[in-house]
Parts: C-alpha cells; sequence; structure tokens
C-alpha cells in the first residue's frame, strides 16, 4: 500500500459567540474536512456546515463554502467519494452528508444512537434518502491503514482517523480538541504525568494514550489551520 495523500477542504467559518469562548469576545472559526486518497479509494473525513434553522444561524452566522466546489478543487466530485467518515453528527461536521446517498458513512454507534433520540443535532442531516450507516463500535480498522479511534469529549461517541504513512502516522482529529495548541496542552500534560512529575498536574484525555500508541507525526484539525508536530520537527 502507497502514502494517502491528504488534501484539505476549506468549507467556510462560523463565529462562536463571546458565551462559548471563555472570554470577553467572539471568536472566527473555520470548518475544515479531508480529502485522503487511497488505494481502496477517497476517503472524505467531515462534510461541512448543514442548514440547523434560523435560530442557529443567527446564534452561529455561519459563511459556507459549497462542498461540492471544494471538492472540485480537488479534481473530484461527490460520486468520487468512496467513504465518509464523520468525527460526529453536530450540524457543522454532517452538513453535507445527504450528497452521500448510498455511500458508506462510517460513525460510532453510540454517536448515530445519540443523534438519533433528538435534541442534538438536525435530522435530516443524519436520516436522508440512501443514508447508508457503517456503524463502529470503538477503535477498527477500516481500511488498510487507516483506523477509526475514539476521541470522546466533545461528544460520548467522538471519533478520529489514524493514518499510517511511510514518514510517521497521520491524525485527523476532528473536534477531539478545539485547538491545536489544546492538544499540545493535553500532550505535555500527560508527558509530565509519565515523567513523575509531582501533582498537581493538569489532567489530560485518557485516549491520548491510545493514540501516542501510533506515534503521531502530524495531527489536524477540523476549527484550527494550525497543525500540531512533535517538538524537534517542524519549521527549521
Amino acid at each position: 500500500m502507497g502514502d494517502m495523500p491528504v488534501r484539505r477542504l476549506d468549507l467556510g467559518y462560523f463565529v462562536r459567540p463571546a458565551g462559548e469562548t471563555g472570554g470577553p469576545e467572539a471568536r472566527v472559526e473555520p470548518v475544515l474536512a479531508y480529502l485522503v486518497r487511497h488505494d481502496n479509494g477517497l476517503i472524505l473525513f467531515d462534510t461541512g456546515i448543514g442548514d440547523a434553522g434560523p435560530g442557529t444561524e443567527a446564534h452561529y452566522r455561519p459563511r459556507r463554502r459549497p462542498l461540492r466546489e471544494a471538492l472540485a478543487a480537488a479534481g473530484v466530485g461527490p460520486e468520487d467519494i468512496a467513504l465518509v467518515v464523520n468525527c460526529h453528527l453536530h450540524f457543522d461536521h454532517c452538513g453535507g452528508n445527504p450528497l452521500f446517498g448510498g455511500t458508506p458513512i462510517v460513525v460510532q454507534d453510540v454517536e448515530l444512537a445519540t443523534a438519533r433520540r433528538g435534541d442534538y443535532t438536525v435530522g435530516e442531516l443524519v436520516d436522508f434518502p440512501g443514508a447508508t450507516y457503517e456503524e463502529v463500535s470503538g477503535e477498527a480498522e477500516i481500511w488498510p491503514g487507516v483506523r477509526v479511534v475514539p476521541t470522546p469529549g466533545h461528544t460520548r461517541g467522538h471519533q478520529s482517523l489514524v493514518l499510517r504513512q511511510s514518514d510517521g502516522t497521520v491524525v485527523l482529529a476532528g473536534q477531539a480538541h478545539d485547538f491545536a495548541s489544546h492538544f499540545a496542552a493535553d500532550h505535555l500534560a500527560r508527558r509530565a504525568a509519565r515523567d513523575g512529575v509531582e501533582p498537581p498536574l493538569p489532567p489530560y484525555r485518557p485516549w491520548l494514550d491510545r493514540l501516542a500508541d501510533f506515534d503521531p507525526r502530524r495531527v489536524l484539525f477540523a476549527h484550527d489551520s494550525s497543525v500540531w508536530e512533535p517538538p524537534g520537527t517542524g519549521a527549521r
């Protein structure tokens, strides 16, 4: 199996109100998806911002880049996608799912069950004509060199995509962390704990132990254009 080129897709942005940022000001956040070229076909990780109704529109003021346009810029169309993976099923991550009737969509079973119970996401973005879900329970290798790994926190059923490459593992982390800097802080908290630094120490998300087993070289996110790399790599 060859390497898997990864292309970031800009699918627009939204404005997170100050009451949700933990600070005094609103924050504009990108919405990013990722196109992965695998020997078995094209994987699309997340599908952008859906219409969540006038209340949510007014609250977040999203500006969308159509998914068809973003895919066309990469030289492909929805019909070329062999597999969709959603990190979770909130409206800003599964908004383009209805374009993929008949295409397998990989999601954690607990995430799909939560979405179908209501008061969680937009039902029309989850159950649409031709919706074809491949539910997984926990970690799974879905294609050679491609694994979904549970990374709960933002939602109970959140998952990340792990890609084995010749130059190191790439993790598409979705909204496992909002920002690369948050991932870096958790990563260092884990390192300090393992180095035996005396408490108090900040807690870190326990699934970082599993991601560390893959020795990631790059970690990419859904709402941050920054890329995490291990200390000692990157810019020179």
